[in-house]
């Protein structure tokens, strides 16, 4: 069974984490995070100034969601990590990919909503483990 994933800040690293998980079946991206539209995310998501145009059938609604290959993303605009509902979504590890929350203090608010796990991807402050 795959490990559903949310992913907060949807930057170069939250795209790319997106891209690399849509290649296994072991992933499952259920939810992003950003303080953007959703039509927004979906268009960074399929054009990359680096990686360029992704293969995939993306399309986006004003709902706050977008779809990939048929596949619903719920999609969150809120600033602080503590409202974010992942429960809600069966979230089980957030990317903590915004740059923002990169202390244990911080970056465990995303617990508040029920993630089980927090993954941070910058250097971190007070972290349970570092993994390089």
């Amino acid at each position: 069974m795959a490990v559903k994933v949310g992913i907060n800040g949807f930057g170069r690293i939250g795209r790319n984490v997106f891209r690399a998980a849509m290649q296994r079946d072991d992933i499952d991206i259920v939810a992003v995070n950003d303080l953007t539209n959703a039509c927004t995310l979906a268009h960074l998501l399929q054009y990359d100034s680096v990686h360029g145009i992704l293969d995939a059938d993306i399309y986006a609604n004003e709902e706050r969601e977008f779809r990939v290959n048929g596949k619903d993303i719920k999609a969150f605009a809120l600033p602080d990590p503590g409202t974010i509902p992942w429960g809600d979504y069966g979230v089980e590890v957030v990317v903590e990919s915004s740059g923002r929350f990169t202390s244990r203090e911080t970056a465990s608010k995303h617990l508040n909503g029920k993630a089980r796990k927090v993954v941070i991807s910058a250097p971190a402050k007070n972290e349970d483990i570092t993994i390089v």
